[in-house]
């Protein structure tokens, strides 16, 4: 089983407010989860202490097994000094270029 550490929104409308967690990397984003490891309230200042709360046993026994964090949550682990910031392996987002008829 892949398993991805993630965030699901919670929240009211316009309002956001997101738990980490341990998911299957085939469950919808909301939906069924193995364990929840933090929250991360944007809204918050960054200063805040409230902003990100996090497990960091939980997170880092599930990063000793296996477990991949998304884009967003790689970069609050970094943040907190949980995972070494390193090189992106990602690849850069596709940028389009303009159709023949769009450039004359």
């Amino acid at each position: 089983m892949a398993t991805k550490i993630r965030l699901a929104r919670l929240g009211a409308k316009k309002r956001p407010f997101y738990r980490i967690m341990v998911a299957d990397s085939r469950s919808p984003r909301d939906g069924k989860f193995i364990e929840i490891v933090g929250t991360y309230a944007p809204l918050l200042a960054k200063d805040d202490a409230n902003r990100v709360k996090l497990s960091s046993e939980r997170i880092t026994y599930w990063l000793g097994v296996g477990a991949q964090p998304s884009e967003k949550v790689e970069k609050l682990l970094q943040a907190a000094g949980l995972i070494k910031a390193e090189n992106q392996n990602r690849p850069a987002a596709k940028v389009e270029k303009p159709k023949k008829k769009a450039a004359k």
